[in-house]
């Protein structure tokens, strides 16, 4: 399968948030990643359920949703309703995490489930068949622009081959430091969605670093 490309939006222009969104709509990215925190679960708070169905009446590209907050639970049917087409929650928030991810799943929503750098792959083995897709944090979650943790590595080749032993269809996703420079590392590694923001919408020409993420050399 050709990896996806996910656009996070925590690194847009929140001034002209439809312009962004267009941007994306006309580029080859796959989907739009939006970041929900709490301020509890990490020293940030970003944005909830009005941006998010704000984002939707533009948006033309699934909407891969990241919670990463306390007890989502509370707030499952809610994010479907907003328009979330894949939901994750974060691994260290979950007290029952089959039963979360089984929820998801039961609103017609991809389940994710993700992990800090410091939380081992093999703590995911028991979820895995209930899932479609694992994200990878190359960061420590809270805020965009920060350096590529390159451990990470380590972690998506066990997770790969733990995925692929078992026959599983899962994807694995990173958030992260991610860029056209390890691009091609990160998919060679076993990667299928890159989620970016700040080398987007940093850059002069976003579609153009779009495309060399889709087409890593």
């Amino acid at each position: 399968m050709d990896h996806l490309v996910s656009t996070s939006l925590l690194a847009a222009d929140f001034g002209n948030l439809d312009r962004d969104v267009i941007i994306v709509n006309d580029s080859v990215a796959d989907w739009l990643h939006l970041d929900v925190m709490d301020g509890v679960f990490v020293p940030n708070i970003s944005f909830g359920f009005p941006v998010i169905r704000s984002v939707r009446k533009v948006a033309q590209k699934p909407l891969d949703v990241h919670l990463m907050i306390v007890d989502p639970d509370r707030y499952i049917a809610r994010f479907r309703e907003a328009g979330a087409d894949i939901l994750t929650v974060q691994y260290e928030a979950c007290i029952h995490l089959q039963r979360t991810v089984t929820e998801i799943r039961s609103h017609n929503m991809k389940a994710g489930v993700a992990i800090n750098p410091h939380t081992p792959v093999m703590l995911l083995k028991n979820i895995l068949p209930y899932i479609d897709m694992v994200l990878i944090m190359t960061v420590n979650p809270g805020f965009g622009g920060q350096t590529f943790i390159m451990e990470s590595y380590s972690k998506i080749t066990e997770l790969r081959k733990m995925i692929d032993e078992r026959g599983l269809d899962i994807l694995i996703q990173v958030d992260g430091g991610v860029g056209p420079e390890n691009a091609k590392r990160l998919v060679d590694s076993g990667v299928n969605v890159l989620v970016a923001g700040n080398s987007v919408f940093s850059a002069i020409n976003p579609v153009e670093v779009i495309q060399k993420l889709k087409n890593p050399l």
